[in-house]
């Protein structure tokens, strides 16, 4: 069984003619395949694979010299978000998740 492990992921798309179509690009592709916590903040969980495709995914849609994504490991999934996150003034709650079948 492969492990899964929690990821911050992050972004910062320049302001030009096309920053906004990479933006909306960036925020599909993440939130497909994450939580949404924050304005450029997701958290994901992700085993090699799916990060491997996430990555390969991102790279194909930034501009390598003017924008940022950060993807931070957060190490094994064997705990909650909620558990292992620290929130400093409003409390952290994990956004809802709806699966509609």
């Amino acid at each position: 069984m492969t492990t899964r492990r929690h990821y911050l992921v992050s972004y910062d798309i320049a302001s030009d003619e096309q920053g906004d179509k990479r933006r909306n690009k960036v925020f599909e592709a993440l939130l497909s395949r994450g939580d949404h916590v924050q304005f450029s903040v997701f958290f994901c969980q992700l085993n090699p694979r799916e990060l491997a495709e996430l990555k390969q995914q991102l790279i194909s849609i930034i501009h390598h010299t003017q924008d940022q994504v950060l993807i931070v490991d957060l190490g094994p999934a064997r705990y909650s978000v909620e558990e292992s996150t620290i929130s400093l003034g409003r409390p952290f709650s994990m956004p809802s998740r709806a699966q509609i079948v």
